[in-house]
């Protein structure tokens, strides 16, 4: 099952995304305000970040977090996977599958993007089944 974050979430929301952000999936930990922030934004709208939570035979078993924008290139809405985090436990249950077919059924998009670390080999086999292209370009960002 998937179902939007709540605010009855936030201490399982705060506990996974440090797991995730302390695993190879990531280049680094982040401090511990940045979850917060997250986390109280998409409380307060969810114009720039949506949260879902993941269960399995009703258990909490992972979070994914996607925004939206708009893609000139793709010739409309554009949907990011931000994060996809199943616990360790309840990875090979075909939850990030069912992750996206409820992202594809629910958020309508002319492209959907993704970030993965090169050497998630499980995460890219997913991706590359579920018809997913790596694209050729170097990412450049400015923190602030």
């Amino acid at each position: 099952m998937i179902r939007r974050m709540q605010e009855q979430d936030r201490a399982l929301f705060l506990k996974l995304t440090d797991e995730f952000y302390h695993s190879d999936a990531t280049l680094h930990p982040i401090p511990m305000e940045y979850h917060e922030n997250a986390f109280n934004e998409m409380m307060r709208s969810d114009v720039y970040l949506e949260g879902y939570i993941l269960e399995h035979e009703g258990q909490s078993a992972g979070y994914a977090l996607v925004s939206r924008t708009y893609s000139h290139e793709a010739g409309g809405p554009a949907v990011w996977l931000e994060e996809l985090y199943v616990l360790p436990e309840y990875r090979s249950c075909g939850l990030g599958r069912e992750f996206f077919a409820y992202l594809e059924e629910n958020l309508p998009a002319a492209r959907y993007r993704l970030e993965v670390e090169e050497d998630n080999e499980r995460a890219i086999s997913l991706y590359r089944r579920l018809d997913y292209e790596v694209l050729p370009y170097v990412q450049m960002i400015k923190d602030c």
